[in-house]
């Protein structure tokens, strides 16, 4: 990147799922806007380690921003898949209880989806099915909707670092990036993911704490003879959600994940007992997948907040700037929610004009070359590498 200067309505900062939909939710309504991200590619961090679920909010918390979230993104989903041109699964998921006390838990589930106006069948045995739940490439639906944003007048500048933020009176905010590069912009959206404390630091904003938690996923071939058509949820207990199992798009089917409170932002590696945590957890959800072939393991750092989850608020230090932070797990499915709610509150107060939304041009992938050798569950840890090599599996 040569030293230089733009201007911009908006820069957004992270080029994971929830920017780039900041990003195509902005573009489509009329306003221009460049997304910074420090890697060389997109969806290079929790976006591209995640499950690749788009869920329904069927189980959420009614009335929560994220439940709002995710429901609104299945409304939206629907419009703009054919658009973005990306294969989806609509495969739905279920849920099959062991005993009475699982079962009790299940018909809460289904009265809460009803809450939520969420589309589930309960059976007479309360086995709970959820049609909409679906599957997808998160990276390829990231790539997207950059692609699609970019066609649409965008900019997605890789390799570009933020190390500056700083005040231009009442109206601006310039955008200091690694190489020379500054940029004056109306608003910022901080949707840097793990690192979103740090942009905020760089506004004198030490508000919140972002830290990893990590998520192991292990990979195994569709055993021939008990093919999985579908998502399987566990009944979550007193305990946590438990291990989910579910096919790719590619023919795979996953198992996982765990959850592991971490400090090290960097550590993307898989820990020792991952595969045996995963098959303990996973046997009497699907007790095929005890004797399947096991392809591969990754790991996932999502970013929590120390105490709070979906920050979607103004700094209190910089007023122009806009943090989307905590966004831990459901950000692939809540991720046109929060595009189209975080315009929503920058045009009320008055820092964007926008136009009514309009369809995009269809994307071309950005995906660097070679990268479409890689499944996308390998291509962020891959790119780790000394820190987070994919573990090839036994043997």
């Amino acid at each position: 990147m040569q030293p230089g200067s733009l201007d911009t309505p908006v820069a957004v900062v992270g080029g994971g799922v929830v920017g780039c939909a900041v990003l195509h939710a902005l573009t489509r309504r009329g306003v221009a806007a460049i997304l910074f991200e420090a890697e060389p590619g997109l969806a290079l961090g929790a976006s591209g380690t995640n499950s690749g679920i788009l869920h329904t909010g069927f189980d959420s918390v009614p009335g929560e921003l994220e439940t709002r979230m995710i429901i609104r993104s299945a409304e939206l989903r629907e419009e703009l898949l054919e658009e973005l041109d990306v294969p989806t699964w609509r495969c739905g998921a279920q849920l099959r209880p062991r005993d009475d006390e699982e079962r009790m838990r299940v018909a809460e589930i289904a009265r809460n989806a009803a809450r939520n106006r969420v589309e589930v069948r309960l059976s007479g045995e309360r086995i709970l099915d959820i049609p909409g739940e679906s599957v997808v490439d998160p990276v390829a639906y990231t790539q997207a909707l950059a692609e699609a944003a970019r066609g649409g007048g965008a900019s997605v500048l890789l390799d570009s670092p933020v190390i500056g933020l700083r005040a231009e009176g009442a109206d601006g905010v310039t955008v200091e990036v690694e190489g020379g590069l500054a940029v004056r912009a109306g608003a910022v959206v901080n949707c840097a993911g793990l690192y979103a404390d740090r942009i905020g630091r760089l506004a004198g904003d030490a508000s919140f704490a972002i830290y990893p938690r990590k998520g192991e996923f292990l990979v195994f071939r569709m055993p021939s003879q008990a093919v999985l058509d579908r998502i399987l949820l566990p009944v979550p207990s007193p305990l946590g959600k438990g291990v989910l199992v579910f096919p790719t798009l590619a023919g795979e089917l996953v198992a996982g994940p765990t959850a592991r409170d971490r400090q090290d932002k960097e550590d993307w590696s898989v820990e020792p007992d991952a595969a045996r945590t995963i098959l303990e957890r996973v046997g009497r959800t699907y007790p095929p997948l005890e004797t399947a072939e096991q392809l591969g393991i990754y790991a996932g750092l999502r970013p929590a907040g120390a105490g709070f989850n979906y920050l979607i608020d103004f700094s209190r230090r910089m007023h122009r700037l806009l943090h989307v932070a905590a966004i831990r797990s459901t950000g692939l499915s809540a991720s046109l929610g929060i595009g189209e709610h975080v315009v929503g509150l920058l045009e009320a107060e008055g820092m964007i004009r926008t136009l009514p939304p309009r369809p995009l041009p269809a994307p071309r992938r950005l995906a660097p070359a070679g990268s479409e050798q890689r499944p996308w569950w390998a291509r962020s840890a891959a790119h780790r590498e000394g820190r987070a090599r994919p573990d090839p599996g036994p043997g």
